[in-house]
């Protein structure tokens, strides 16, 4: 009974909610935007990237007790999409720098975690501050992001997003894990 139960769970997950955790090495690939289009109010763009990140915690409730915080940027397939006739890998670089955008603001995340928090009591008093503060920051830079770039047309602008992404990743190398 126990079996079925984890292989209904494993199938149930492996068919839906499928995600990908952000690899330097590893880079999205067409197949893995596995929803149907939707264009969201744009007739004009040609995929969506739907990423961000997850954390989990381990505190207590002493509040002098370490805490272990653990965030990873995820990709979220089964909520990215893509129009088939409007694609080319020009336009999977564009999604590929929303992956790494995420990315980028992970690593700023989990510098700010490693700074202010050193036990329980810290998490308790500054973890939500500071996810709050990254997580404006992050989505305000999307938005600048594909603004900027036109979703990828300004193909000047995408070059310039493309090195500065890719150069602040290098900056924050250190945090690649926490």
């Amino acid at each position: 009974m126990k079996l079925t139960f984890v292989f209904c769970l494993l199938a149930t997950h492996a068919m839906f909610g499928q995600k990908i955790i952000w690899q330097e090495e590893q880079k999205l690939v067409w197949d893995n935007f596995k929803n149907p289009v939707k264009r969201k109010n744009n007739p004009d763009v040609a995929a969506y990237t739907n990423c961000g990140w997850e954390y989990s915690v381990v505190k207590s409730s002493n509040p002098k007790s370490p805490v272990k915080i653990e965030i990873k940027t995820v990709f979220n397939e089964d909520k990215s999409w893509k129009d088939v006739k409007k694609i080319n890998e020009y336009i999977l670089l564009h999604e590929q720098k929303h992956f790494d955008i995420a990315e980028l603001f992970v690593r700023k995340f989990r510098k700010n975690v490693a700074e202010k928090i050193r036990n329980s009591g810290d998490y308790d008093r500054l973890f939500k501050s500071i996810y709050n503060t990254v997580y404006n920051e992050y989505k305000n830079f999307q938005i600048a992001y594909d603004r900027d770039t036109r979703h990828g047309i300004d193909e000047v602008k995408q070059a310039e997003y493309n090195a500065a992404i890719s150069r602040e990743l290098e900056n924050l190398k250190s945090y690649q894990t926490l």
